[in-house]
């Protein structure tokens, strides 16, 4: 029998790890000399309150049904949000309470936008916290993608899952079994990030710094500048290929190191990424080519290269601010925004599939306007798809622009301005990090912003990051009846 034993069990072990994690940035501390002990402090009462959790919640047997995991899937993305702010508020920062949970929640959920100013002269244990933050949010959003999100049947993730996983109740042995071979994967990527980084010019903690969050796709920085700092094309090309690699599904990668070694080019959804990088870029640099006279060619090619997948994935690095480039890439980026990467990667958004699956759909009612009395099957990587599937994408996608439009709205009532308010909600609910404008543009941040705007953003990050229907459907109170 499924309680709520298990999901505050597991959210005990949860704040254990995230706990353990707090004395990286306590040697850092130590190592740099900056006469505080937040972390140590922090680290304590983070894995007090999970001891607790655990002893209270022990119980003989731990299943999770249908409510129970989505009231795990929100409340452990809340629990580590919350408890990931305490070094913010310790810090020497002056952080206030709303600023920490947005930093904090930021980098969890592997958003990117900051609250913070003059990243160049912050501690660094604060910034290699960040950076923490978002390597731990990138790899819980795979394993949940892989293992939680298909069997709640999320906007077509049903789609993704795993043989063998027909019931919640196989949701702890699986996500063992998967999540070994995932974190592997995980940790070489952001080791060989990391290596290249420092070879091609970065020192040894912004390239393990930046590696975190280029894998994780969240864009949190040790620079005002972003990678922009370093003024160096290689970097920009290191970051540009891990950041593509963090977009890939990582099932791909479990389905390559299984035997499948031609899943990279086989994938829809992967060929669908590349296709869409390809195009975009070919379109931001023809821009660029007869817009701007400031660069040579080939400097047109990298900037346009990087910026594309900078955005569309998520991570939101930016070498330059793109938003004085004029109102087309404003336009252009906006929507990008919206897309994201593939599902079970790191990125957010609406997703490729989503967006492949909603023109399949298209493209089936024209044939039936012309053909009425045919009947087409559809088929997505090999699979039949159902109409109950393609509703539920629908649905998705309606709903994801419905809540982004609410959430302009509402901060616009707070005193944004037409464009801070548009583009903070699609950046928040797609989880890119800088917004569009003066304020929160790429060489601004969210500091400055209300302090009801920026719980505003805060909940946004959370409802892009877990899907949408994963944090909504717990406000229905049919739900638990049933």
């Amino acid at each position: 029998m499924a309680t709520n034993k298990t999901v505050f069990f597991i959210i005990g072990i949860l704040l254990v790890i995230l706990g353990a994690f707090m004395l990286l940035p306590y040697v850092a501390q130590l190592i740099y000399l900056e006469n505080s002990h937040s972390f140590l402090s922090s680290a304590f009462i983070t894995m007090f309150i999970g001891v607790l959790f655990i002893l209270t919640n022990l119980d003989h047997e731990f299943y999770l049904n249908l409510q129970q995991t989505f009231l795990f899937s929100v409340l452990a993305w809340v629990a580590v949000a919350i408890f990931g702010s305490i070094p913010f508020i310790f810090s020497t920062l002056n952080l206030s309470i709303s600023d920490a949970f947005f930093e904090s929640m930021s980098g969890i959920t592997t958003t990117g936008s900051t609250v913070i100013s003059d990243l160049d002269n912050s501690p660094k244990s604060i910034l290699l916290w960040r950076a923490i933050m978002q390597w731990l949010g990138g790899i819980g959003i795979i394993v949940m993608a892989i293992t939680v999100l298909p069997l709640l049947k999320v906007g077509g993730m049903q789609l993704f899952k795993m043989e063998g996983s027909d019931n919640t109740e196989k949701i702890l042995p699986r996500t063992a079994e998967v999540a070994s071979i995932i974190i592997l994967t995980y940790l070489t990527l952001t080791f060989l990030c990391s290596y290249f980084y420092w070879i091609f010019g970065m020192n040894l903690f912004d390239s393990v710094a930046h590696a975190m969050t280029t894998i994780a796709t969240g864009g949190f920085s040790t620079h005002d500048d972003s990678i922009g700092f370093f003024q160096n094309s290689n970097i920009e090309i290191v970051s540009t290929i891990f950041i593509i690699s963090g977009s890939i599904p990582f099932i791909a990668y479990l389905k390559f190191l299984k035997g499948n070694k031609k899943i990279f080019f086989q994938d829809v959804q992967i060929k669908g990424l590349i296709y869409l990088l390809v195009f975009s870029v070919i379109i931001m640099f023809l821009y660029l080519l007869f817009n701007s006279h400031e660069s040579s060619f080939l400097d047109k090619v990298r900037i346009s290269s990087f910026n594309v997948v900078s955005i569309l994935s998520g991570t939101g690095y930016v070498t330059t601010d793109f938003s004085l480039w004029g109102k087309f890439s404003i336009i252009f980026f906006l929507f990008l925004m919206f897309i994201g990467g593939c599902a079970g990667s790191t990125t957010c958004g609406i997703k490729i599939f989503r967006m492949q699956m909603l023109f399949i759909f298209l493209g089936n009612q024209i044939k039936k306007v012309i053909y009425p009395n045919s009947v087409f099957i559809v088929k997505y990587n090999n699979q039949k798809i159902s109409d109950d599937f393609i509703t539920s994408v629908i649905v998705f996608i309606f709903s994801y622009l419905l809540l982004f439009m609410l959430l302009a709205m509402l901060l616009s009532l707070t005193g944004l301005d037409f464009l801070s308010a548009v583009s903070g909600a699609a950046t928040s609910i797609s989880n890119v990090g800088p917004g569009l404008g003066e304020m929160i543009g790429p060489n601004g941040n969210f500091k400055d912003i209300s302090e009801i705007s920026k719980w505003f953003l805060t909940f946004g990050m959370l409802l892009g990051r877990l899907e949408l229907f994963a944090v909504l459907v717990l406000f229905f109170p049919s739900f638990w009846r049933n």
